[in-house]
C-alpha cells in the first residue's frame, strides 16, 4: 500500500534503522543520506519516510511531501556549501531507477555536464 513501509524496500529499512546509512539530515518527513556509490563529491539521497515507488507517485499522492523532499535537497546543498548543484529524480527502470522508493539525488562539488546520460 502506498505510503506504508515495505519489508523488501532498502530505503524503508534505512528509515526504520534496520540498514545503516550515513545520515546527513533528518526531518519529521524525510531522511537524507550519502550515496554508497557517489557520482560527485556531494551525492546525497533525500527520501520521504513514507513509501512511494517513484517521484511521480509521490507527487500525485502527497504534493506537500514531495515539496519537503525538494526543500531538504536545498538544505543538503546549503550545508555542503554548493554554489550550484543538480537534483535528479529517476522515475522508471529506463531512467536508471534501481530502488523503488521515491528519492532525489543531490549532486554537486564538481562540474556537471549536459546532457547527463
Amino acid at each position: 500500500m502506498a505510503g506504508e513501509p515495505q519489508d523488501d524496500c532498502l530505503f524503508c529499512r534505512i528509515v526504520e534503522g534496520h540498514v545503516p546509512a550515513t545520515i546527513v539530515r533528518e526531518t519529521e518527513t524525510t531522511v537524507a543520506f550519502r550515496d554508497i556509490n557517489p557520482q560527485a563529491p556531494t551525492h546525497v539521497l533525500v527520501i520521504p519516510k513514507a513509501h512511494y515507488p517513484d517521484a511521480a507517485a509521490l507527487a500525485a499522492a502527497e504534493p506537500t511531501l514531495a515539496a519537503d523532499v525538494l526543500r531538504e535537497a536545498r538544505s543538503v546543498a546549503d550545508e555542503d556549501k554548493l554554489e550550484s548543484y543538480r537534483i535528479v529524480f529517476n522515475t522508471g527502470a529506463g531512467a536508471g531507477q534501481t530502488v523503488w522508493h521515491a528519492h532525489a539525488h543531490v549532486l554537486g562539488g564538481r562540474g556537471l555536464q549536459w546532457p547527463p546520460g
